[in-house]
């Protein structure tokens, strides 16, 4: 009796032994194409946490704003407000660890797609890309992308234990994020740290914001100038606003305070 043949992956032409067909989403995953295309997502998703962890932050050069009377840091103000979005709809915290679940899937994915992707691209012909200029970028990303990543995965991690866990801040206090950055960046190898970290993010986001064009299928001559200024837009402004934070912790233009009240404080008199 002949077998019943069927099509292989999406991406693919192969015909193979008709079986149990997989989910299209996981079908579509093994291709190189839709691996792709959940590193573009994924890296969107970080693109906007990103942007918008550096935009939050600046608020510690608001330093201390009046509530009720009383003298407290904005930047601490604005960390409450994120532990109690959608309060009482949600109970405290919910929506901010939603947000960070979602975070933490995008990341997962996008270093197993950069992985496995690695993998096929071994085992595959280059695809040359569309022009010299073109080859050029892609060719240099190609050659820093996963380093730079790599750099930016230990940050990650070491960010978040310096800062949110504080397992290598001494001085660290729970939801006081003003007196936390300034503890932390005054260690000068800690500030050293800080700087080149962000650095390697911003050649990360360079390359990730020119090439998630291509992986989208967006990719056209006509819009590379556009294209690059974007990319080099972005990464600048990232680099230059976080790098500002061990700087001025550095110089003394931030520095914590102790006669400025904590919002812990400032609520539980309020109780």
């Amino acid at each position: 009796m002949s077998q019943t043949l069927r099509r292989g992956p999406v991406s693919g032409t192969a015909l193979e032994p008709a079986g149990k067909r997989k989910p299209f989403l996981v079908d579509f995953y093994s291709t190189a194409v839709g691996k792709k295309y959940v590193m573009a997502i994924t890296g969107i998703i970080g693109i906007g946490f990103i942007v918008g962890h550096m935009i939050g932050n600046l608020k510690m050069y608001i330093g201390t704003v009046d509530e009720g009377g009383t003298e407290v840091y904005d930047i601490d103000v604005y960390g409450e407000y994120l532990r109690e979005i959608l309060v009482p709809i949600l109970p405290r915290t919910y929506f901010l660890w939603g947000l960070r679940f979602v975070l933490i899937g995008a990341v997962v994915l996008h270093v197993h797609a950069a992985y496995t992707l690695t993998l096929l691209n071994r085992r595959a012909r280059p695809v040359k890309y569309q022009g010299a200029r073109d080859y050029q970028v892609a060719n240099f990303a190609s050659r820093t992308m996963r380093w730079t990543g790599i750099i930016v995965l230990l940050f990650l991690f070491w960010h978040l234990a310096d800062l949110t866990w504080g397992w290598f801040n001494p001085d660290f206090v729970r939801g006081e994020v003003y007196r936390n950055v300034d503890a932390s960046l005054s260690r000068i190898p800690v500030a050293i740290l800080y700087v080149v970290a962000n650095i390697a993010l911003g050649i990360h986001l360079f390359h990730g914001t020119w090439s998630l064009f291509q992986s989208m299928g967006w990719n056209n001559p006509r819009f590379n100038r556009w294209r690059r200024g974007l990319a080099t837009g972005l990464a600048a402004v990232v680099v230059v606003g976080n790098v500002s934070f061990p700087i001025a912790v550095q110089a003394g233009i931030v520095e914590f305070d102790e006669s400025v009240t904590s919002v812990h404080d400032l609520e539980e008199g309020s109780e």
